[in-house]
């Protein structure tokens, strides 16, 4: 049973999102979802994901003391370590080393591990890595490496990377061409960071084709300009962003999650949010805001919206909906306005004319 539940929560990490999302953030061990043209065409690949239900036991008489191994699996999880084990077969695809002491990753810790798909280093004391600390791991896509001492995004990570979650640690800046190379880049998780906007370098991002970027639980004053045009998902909650200005998110129109919820948002621009047609779940709860943002009814797409937690004082009957012909593509199955000082008594009822269900609208609960 051991590694099954090893198993289990490995895919809990992978799932460890800011908002639920089923099926299309779920980097598991058989998703097909970055299959590469080689894997697509049959040729074997060095970047795959292993397919552990298939996978013939090897047997080997290697496994680190104290560690549990079964097939390609080994855990070395709440051991007290110091540095990373040895004697680690050569066939693991997934390691799991989080919740130990160890401070350094040297040269050669994980020498020999060319066909390891995840690592699992979260909670420890890291705080230096070598520089060729990670260039065994060809096959390397899921490195878990949060809640560390580092201070600095770690060099030379392999190019096989798809997922890098490095959140809580004390990075303060991204310089440029820390994430070069890496093309099969698709997830980086780096919230519970000192990082302020200066604290990116221009081109920081310069390479990469993200779907999901998190940066939330930092030092940020305004929405970063310089992030990957092709990011789906961009989660900025709990930092200190006070405006969205008109040209602020010009650049991500491929958006359609954008998660603002706990900063102190007064302002945003009329127009600004006209650059995310396909935006489909906007979180703007526990800011500042008095009014609900001007352009939603022009969003065809948009779903849900969270506005909960503000200072909005009154809803208009076209604050939600299209006027007189328009039509949206997709309904609201969503709006959150509780906690705000709204005479819900005075709002029209054909102000959610375009909501599926009464259900879908949360009213009330405002203390002064």
């Amino acid at each position: 049973m051991q590694p099954l539940w090893l198993l289990a929560a490995l895919l809990a990490l992978g799932q460890a999102l800011p908002f639920e999302q089923k099926g299309f953030w779920d980097f598991t061990l058989d998703d097909g979802l970055f299959m590469n043209d080689e894997e697509a065409s049959g040729v074997d690949s060095t970047s795959g994901a292993p397919d552990l239900d298939s996978v013939t036991p090897t047997y080997s008489a290697m496994c680190p003391f104290g560690c549990h191994c079964h097939l390609r699996v080994v855990q070395c999880s709440d051991l007290g370590l110091k540095n990373v084990p040895k004697e680690i077969s050569p066939d693991t695809t997934l390691l799991d080393l989080q919740n130990n002491d160890i401070s350094e990753l040297r040269k050669d810790d994980f020498k020999g591990l060319q066909h390891l798909y995840a690592l699992v280093l979260v909670n420890n004391k890291i705080s230096k890595i070598h520089e060729k600390a990670f260039s065994p791991l060809r096959k390397l896509q899921k490195l878990y490496i949060s809640k560390n001492h580092l201070v600095e995004i770690p060099p030379s990570l392999p190019s096989s990377l798809v997922e890098l979650r490095i959140h809580d640690n004390r990075i303060r800046k991204v310089p440029k061409g820390v994430f070069s190379g890496l093309r099969n880049m698709n997830c980086i998780e780096m919230g519970g960071n000192p990082l302020e906007n200066s604290g990116f370098e221009p081109g920081a991002f310069d390479g990469l084709k993200l779907n999901y970027l998190r940066i939330s639980e930092a030092k940020l004053t305004g929405i970063p300009k310089d992030l990957p045009e092709t990011l789906n998902e961009l989660h900025l909650d709990h930092n200190k962003i006070q405006a969205i200005e008109l040209e602020d998110l010009l650049r991500y129109s491929k958006l359609y999650r954008l998660g603002l919820g706990h900063n102190q948002i007064r302002m945003i621009e009329n127009g600004s949010l006209s650059f995310l047609p396909t935006l489909r779940e906007l979180h703007l709860n526990n800011n500042k805001l008095s009014r609900v943002p001007a352009g939603l009814p022009d969003l065809k797409l948009l779903q849900v919206v969270y506005l909960h937690s503000n200072n909005i004082t009154k809803v208009g009957v076209n604050d939600f909906c299209p006027m007189g012909f328009g039509v949206k593509r997709a309904y609201y199955n969503g709006i959150s306005l509780f906690h705000n000082p709204v005479p819900y008594w005075e709002v029209q009822p054909a102000t959610f004319r375009c909501v599926t269900d009464r259900l879908a609208i949360q009213f009330g609960n405002y203390k002064k």
